[in-house]
């Protein structure tokens, strides 16, 4: 997409779409992790979502690629967005609340943004973007609170580690521009078969699988994971990548903590506070500049 034209509102709501199948996430994962080691965790996920995939492509007609340079390039991403993002967040999930997670994990725009003034300089960007990147941060720490806030300093590793798998989500944004010659599902389903060939044998080298007591929740839970908040949410991803650039796509992390609040008022009955409502609208407000053209004619990147 030119990146001098607003984004379509097709775009925009596909966008939605996509924080509301990632924003279950940080739920289902703190349930499917209490019983689950992380990377086995991890490991389940992607398999699931791969075989889904896997199975979209056989009907669509599409084929995989065969040349050895484009299977590098998938298994490098499946590294930013599953074997090292996802596999941090569900490890540093099993010491820190998900609403410390949730905030952690929103930081991945402003990653983006100055890997792409600083290093990668592949799209323009602009002092509006940044501003918008500020925003999304400060309206999702006003949705979850100050008493996530609070965990700040305590499992300090764990809150790096999640940070870590925020900066992962950023090169995974960025590093995603390259398959535009590749068709969303192939990009999805050779990401996520990559992860799997990887993820399988590390959780039976590093963890135990066979030993596992897992729940029933914790399984449907990792199924859901798999089907909808990977594979079908990996669709819209790597659409998105392509139509609204890589700070626009990663602006739907400050859309997912809005999610679970809406999901809670309209499922259990919970009420909006004012502070809640500031908070959702500066993460709205955040996701629109990232998306908005900026008319100077300077700009930080041309």
């Amino acid at each position: 997409m030119n990146n001098n034209k607003s984004a379509p509102l097709s775009e925009l709501a596909l966008l939605g779409v996509l924080a509301l199948l990632w924003g279950s996430s940080y739920f289902l994962t703190k349930i499917a992790v209490e019983t689950i080691p992380p990377i086995t965790l991890i490991a389940m996920r992607v398999t699931t979502a791969a075989i889904f995939l896997m199975i979209v492509v056989y009907f669509s007609g599409n084929r995989f690629p065969r040349d050895v340079k484009t299977w590098r390039m998938l298994l490098l991403q499946s590294f930013f967005n599953s074997i090292g993002g996802w596999t941090l967040l569900a490890w540093g999930q099993q010491f820190v609340d998900s609403s410390l997670a949730s905030v952690l994990n929103s930081t991945s725009p402003i990653f983006v943004f100055f890997f792409t003034v600083f290093i990668t300089r592949h799209e323009p960007t602009n002092p509006l973007k940044l501003v918008g990147a500020c925003l999304g941060v400060l309206g999702v720490s006003l949705i979850v609170g100050a008493d996530a806030l609070a965990g700040l300093g305590q499992q300090v590793f764990a809150q790096i580690a999640i940070l870590g798998g925020a900066m992962l989500y950023a090169c995974a944004a960025i590093y995603g521009k390259r398959f535009s010659h590749l068709s969303p599902m192939i990009t999805a389903a050779g990401t996520m078969l990559c992860a799997s060939i990887c993820l399988i044998p590390m959780a039976f080298l590093f963890e135990n699988p066979m030993a596992m007591a897992a729940t029933g929740k914790a399984v449907a839970a990792v199924l859901f994971l798999g089907v909808v908040s990977t594979g079908i949410a990996l669709l819209l991803y790597f659409r998105l990548v392509t139509t609204l650039g890589s700070m626009g796509v990663a602006s739907q992390s400050y859309l997912r903590a809005g999610v679970g609040v809406l999901l809670g008022v309209l499922l259990l009955g919970e009420q909006i506070t004012p502070v809640i409502g500031f908070g959702l609208a500066a993460a709205i407000l955040g996701v629109a500049a990232i998306n908005t053209p900026f008319r100077s004619k300077k700009r930080l990147i041309e």
